[in-house]
């Protein structure tokens, strides 16, 4: 007999108001799976993608498809051969999977147990859920993708939203100088978070501001945001620079510059060193708004916007 489970799911592509709330079926923990109690889903720009079928060429959708790749939680069942983590261990993780069908906005999900790590256990489980996708997104490119090191000036462009907070502060940890690039509101807030120099877009020419600040070409740009902040700002990234975008894929660059677009994938691995940087105080998750399933698609409408301040979560 199927047991039953609220989500938040869509029956077709399109707009953002045929996200709706009801009952689904609960999954099973297959072999080497866990089923997972949500008590928490980060809300990323990618779900409006998703819902939209704007990513259905790479990444297909299953009807009736629950949207969310962001999940802290419980441990509830363990399926056959999963024995990393006991029946009620405190995971999280970044769920993305082949094809989007079982997301995380709903109460329980079931993974294979390589997605998860164990969550931080020095801020709340909301906090948590806040963490994989944008902290493995910044992970990946400033570290895999690119390769910040210390002494290097780097540029956020959206260093204000869920990925760009993560960045700021992982790049302090390497050492790097950081200018973070977001709205008028918002400088005091990237300067909360450790940013050298913070600059408003809409105060004037970027690259202009950047050339007043630091008086010399930067090492590596972070292109997280829209707008015409890049086209601005590239010509203050040196010869030899790094370009890394997470909205971008063909920026049209200089040929001296090395470019590298992100696509954030699953790992454990690198989960379990953010975990141990949010417990050693080096990172901490600016949780702005907590929305319950039933808004689910107010919430995403919101975070589409690009102009939300750190992370947005849903609390199953």
């Amino acid at each position: 007999m199927s047991t039953p489970m609220r989500a938040s799911y869509f029956e077709e592509f399109g707009e953002l108001d045929q996200i709706k709330t009801g009952t689904l079926e609960r999954p099973e923990a297959g072999e080497g799976e866990v089923l997972v109690r949500v008590r928490a889903a980060g809300v990323n720009p990618v779900d409006a993608a998703v819902a939209r079928g704007m990513l259905q060429q790479a990444i297909p959708a299953k009807f009736p498809a629950v949207p969310g790749w962001d999940l802290a939680g419980e441990v509830k069942e363990r399926g056959h051969a999963a024995r990393r983590f006991d029946e009620g261990d405190e995971v999280y993780a970044y769920a993305r999977r082949p094809t989007v069908q079982h997301g995380t906005f709903a109460e329980y999900v079931a993974l294979p147990e390589c997605y998860l790590a164990r969550r931080p256990q020095t801020i709340t489980m909301t906090e948590a859920g806040g963490i994989p996708l944008v902290g493995l997104t910044a992970y990946q490119a400033l570290f895999l993708a690119g390769d910040l090191s210390e002494g290097d000036t780097l540029l956020i462009l959206g260093a204000s939203g869920g990925v760009g907070t993560l960045a700021i502060q992982l790049a302090k940890t390497a050492g790097a100088t950081v200018i973070g690039v977001a709205g008028k509101h918002n400088q005091a807030y990237m300067k909360e978070l450790g940013a050298d120099e913070t600059i408003d877009y809409a105060a004037g020419n970027v690259g202009e501001a950047i050339r007043a600040a630091v008086r010399e070409d930067i090492d590596f740009i972070f292109h997280c945001s829209r707008g015409d902040s890049l086209d601005q700002s590239i010509d203050t990234l040196k010869s030899g620079g790094q370009l890394v975008s997470i909205t971008n894929s063909q920026p049209g660059v200089r040929d001296d510059i090395r470019f590298e677009y992100v696509f954030v994938e699953p790992n454990a691995r690198q989960l379990k060193h953010l975990q141990e940087l949010v417990d050693e105080n080096s990172i901490k998750i600016p949780v702005s708004k907590t929305f319950g399933l039933e808004d689910t698609g107010k919430a995403i409408r919101e975070i589409e916007s690009l102009h939300t301040r750190g992370k947005t979560v849903i609390t199953p």
